[in-house]
């Protein structure tokens, strides 16, 4: 490998990695407050916040990681471009194919990721955090005990405590209980912990009381004690087996469901679907790298030149993209949509690579340097226009 190919390659890793960081970290935050409620109502720490929602981190990387890519090329291009090293190479008589060697070769990079994070991490990830919220939905402490309001489990058995500190512990612990025909209970505690021991769950109280009073008599009763186990058991709701939704699914099980699960025989479609969207997704990176060389790969003397190749390299990756969930979003299951999903990308690699390929032998269609000629006038008047204004001032 030449050395200016390891220097675009060095760069260009540099640049993807800070942008894939910043990309994901935003987008992981937007997600990460839908699931808000694991911290304020059903009682997890932010370890445990963090812990659940960084499952879904792959499956953003899949999405983010092509306009990534797209940022790192242009910022890196811009500068070869801006320090005229693009212009040395061409005046020394070297190819564009020297730059486009290493930027093809980051984007290869990055399509491989990609798919190794689509097609087995990303779906891996899902279908944990699926499990883990699913558990924390069926956690006793979670959703029965909430510190200041009186909670009731069942007919006749109310609960209530004055905070719950971090390490499970329930401080000023209330139980009322009156679900036996003759006689109603009335637990008090300083603390009280939930045990799970010899599969039963027990809530331990520790120095309180217990009051007894008979229901027809009134007379009460009370006993002190300093450690006292009430039989939960019974409360615990069933979390059940979560249902993966096909994004949650692993590749093997998109191909090849399970004869008796009733998610995948009502949603056959959406398994397609899900299948091919894995497949094509990846094939994005490459051709966001081909179509940024496509408009930033050549030599430019000029800032406003460089700023109509940076516009163009944008907005053909995000009309591309947009093409892609598009298609995604009318498909259906449809066998010749579906294709659709490979085409789109394959195009746009396609049209990039008929650009590099023509602009190398010199020849350039006559509609798109009218295109440019008309974009500079455009960008010459407002430019005069505006200059005007902070010149001469309001009349």
């Amino acid at each position: 490998m030449k050395t200016l190919e390891r220097y675009i390659i060095r760069r260009s890793v540099y640049a993807f990695t800070l942008t894939i960081a910043a990309m994901t970290g935003v987008v992981w935050a937007t997600q990460a407050l839908r699931q808000l409620d694991l911290v304020t109502s059903k009682g997890q720490t932010i370890v445990q916040f963090i812990g659940i929602t960084m499952l879904a981190l792959p499956f953003l990387v899949v999405i983010v990681a092509p306009f990534a890519l797209m940022i790192a090329l242009i910022l890196v291009l811009s500068a070869l471009s801006g320090d005229s090293e693009l212009i040395v190479i061409d005046a020394s008589g070297g190819s564009r194919f020297l730059v486009l060697k290493p930027v093809l070769l980051i984007s290869f990079v990055v399509m491989l990721v990609t798919a190794s994070m689509s097609l087995y991490f990303a779906p891996a990830g899902l279908a944990q955090l699926r499990t883990e919220i699913t558990r924390v939905r069926a956690d006793l402490v979670a959703n029965i005990v909430k510190p200041g309001r009186f909670m009731t489990v069942e007919n006749g058995l109310t609960f209530h405590i004055r905070n719950r500190s971090g390490k499970g512990t329930l401080d000023g612990l209330l139980l009322h209980d009156t679900r036996d025909e003759e006689t109603a209970f009335t637990y008090q505690a300083e603390t009280g912990q939930i045990v799970e021991t010899a599969d039963r769950t027990l809530l331990v109280m520790q120095n309180g009381t217990i009051q007894r009073r008979t229901k027809k008599e009134g007379d009460i009763s009370i006993v002190r004690f300093q450690s006292y186990a009430f039989d939960l058991s019974n409360l615990i709701p069933e979390a059940g087996e979560p249902v993966f939704k096909a994004s949650e699914r692993t590749t093997a099980n998109l191909l090849s469901p399970g004869r008796n699960d009733a998610y995948a025989l009502k949603n056959r479609e959406k398994l397609t679907q899900e299948l091919h969207e894995r497949i094509s997704q990846p094939l994005y990176c490459l051709s966001f790298g081909l179509i940024v060389f496509a408009f930033l790969g050549k030599a430019r003397t000029t800032r406003q030149g460089r700023g109509l190749a940076v516009l163009g390299a944008i907005c053909g990756c995000v009309l591309l993209r947009t093409t892609g969930f598009g298609v995604t979003a009318v498909s259906g299951g449809s066998t010749a949509v579906l294709s659709l999903l490979y085409v789109v990308p394959a195009t746009g690699a396609a049209l990039a690579l008929a650009s590099i390929f023509r602009e190398q032998s010199g020849a350039q269609p006559k509609w798109l340097g009218d295109l440019q000629l008309a974009l500079h006038e455009r960008m010459d008047a407002l430019s005069d226009r505006l200059n005007g204004r902070k010149t001469g001032g309001p009349a």
